[in-house]
């Protein structure tokens, strides 16, 4: 599993034109699941999200998490992440989970997180438009296999 962290002043996902999640200040998650993840990646990784000290203190320095800065999260679901162009220039998509597995594990991100802050999503397997004021910038990948 990967999430792609962008420390956000405000942003928001469209789908057919209409705004179906919006943030202020917090956090933009990208989340992409493998073929290989359980429900024990989802449970590492918002841990990991929720306790990421990527906010500053009052000395400038990225020493708080979303919790300690009462910030808010946008997630929107990206398959993408799991892209592979090491044979080519067209990439392949293989390692990927599969839509409706992906979807329930995203479902399940999604509602652990919201035990801990404000949660905007968008909407899975939609074309989204999201708009990200990105705060410094501030992104991070975050991988479940990477522990």
């Amino acid at each position: 599993m990967r999430v792609l962290v962008q420390r956000s002043l405000a942003s928001s996902v469209e789908v057919n034109e209409k705004i179906v999640g919006q943030i202020e200040k917090g956090m933009v998650l990208f989340v992409g699941f493998s073929r290989e993840d359980t429900e024990k990646d989802v449970l590492y990784l918002v841990n990991k999200v929720v306790n990421l000290r990527i906010f500053d203190d009052e000395n400038g320095v990225m020493n708080k998490s979303i919790l300690e800065v009462e910030g808010h999260i946008l997630s929107v679901s990206q398959f993408t992440l799991y892209a592979d162009t090491s044979h080519g220039n067209r990439p392949s998509y293989k390692e990927s989970m599969h839509q409706e597995e992906a979807c329930k594990l995203y479902d399940l991100f999604n509602l652990e997180l919201k035990k801990f802050c404000k949660v905007e999503t968008g909407i899975f397997r939609e074309n989204m438009k999201v708009c990200i004021t990105n705060d410094g910038p501030v992104t991070i990948l975050l991988e479940s296999r990477k522990k």
